[in-house]
């Protein structure tokens, strides 16, 4: 501690300042001196905070809010400043300044464990060439004020079609049995022989999952761990889901993302052109494939 920063300490505690001045040996006037430079400098500190603070809001809010304090600081750098990181991480987190964080994944149990995963019966071969030969499954989780809502589809992969859906606010195994009920129904219970496929997700083990395939006749099939591409046109679907409705929308209830959600595939069904469907909606191929078997029949 200096003579000054001492005498200060002194003077704060009720002592007279030109006591404490002597004692430290000291001029009264070189301490006041000292003092109108301290109180100099904090505000000339304040004040460049406050600009600081100015430039962090600007670039947090040309950068839709996403921007954290790495990114700031690289920013403000670009920008021709001389920033600490530290200094930037401090004022962003004093004033309430944050990026947008990765949402944490939802983690579930089923109870009753799984069973072993059944063999793969469709390889990557996502052409069937005609719609109730092979169905595949997936699940996703969609973000809401009230939590997450978890949405289970069925695709017939032959149309690319949802040809059944279900949506809760837990991950139990009902909700890929009720996709798939809903999936039957659908097809009038036309479902002996059709291949199911999925990834190797514990409700898709479940054994209500496995009773539910053998009361409407399917076989199951799915893909190997952690690989994707197995199931792709799953993460496909859940890939435009996303991107055309889910990141667009802030989702106030569970009740209204379940509305968005069943118009948005009321969409994708009847007016989504697709590519391998040679641009054709789902509906349509499947109009125009039943139609060429009652030419032939």
């Amino acid at each position: 501690m200096t003579r000054y920063r001492w005498v200060a300490a002194r003077k704060a505690e009720g002592f007279p300042t030109t006591k404490a001045c002597r004692a430290a040996g000291v001029s009264r006037q070189a301490f006041y001196d000292w003092s109108g430079q301290q109180a100099s400098g904090l505000s000339a500190k304040a004040s460049a905070d406050a600009e600081l603070v100015a430039a962090i809001r600007s670039i947090h809010a040309d950068s839709g809010g996403a921007y954290g304090s790495p990114r700031v600081t690289a920013e403000l750098r670009r920008q021709g400043r001389r920033v600490n990181p530290k200094r930037v991480c401090r004022l962003m987190r004093l004033h309430g300044i944050c990026g947008i964080h990765k949402r944490r994944k939802p983690r579930w149990k089923v109870a009753g464990g799984s069973r072993p995963a059944p063999a793969d019966l469709v390889r990557r071969d996502f052409r069937p060439g005609q719609p109730d030969q092979v169905w595949a499954g997936d699940i996703t989780y969609i973000p809401t004020g009230q939590g997450w809502l978890h949405l289970a589809v069925v695709l017939d992969l032959g149309s690319r079609r949802v040809v059944g859906y279900s949506m809760a606010a837990d991950m139990a195994a009902r909700l890929v049995v009720d996709a798939l009920d809903t999936a039957a129904a659908s097809r009038g219970g036309r479902t002996g022989g059709v291949i199911f496929h999925s990834d190797r997700g514990p409700q898709y083990l479940s054994g209500d999952f496995a009773s539910a395939l053998a009361r409407h006749g399917m076989r199951q099939s799915a893909g190997r761990v952690a690989n994707c591409w197995d199931n792709s046109v799953a993460e496909s679907f859940f890939s435009s889901l996303k991107r055309e409705l889910v990141t667009q929308t802030r989702f106030a209830t569970r009740d209204q993302a379940r509305r968005e959600v069943f118009s948005w595939i009321g969409r994708y069904n009847t007016r989504r052109i697709h590519s391998t469907l040679h641009y054709q909606t789902p509906t349509e191929w499947e109009n125009h494939h039943r139609q060429r078997l009652n030419q032939a029949a």
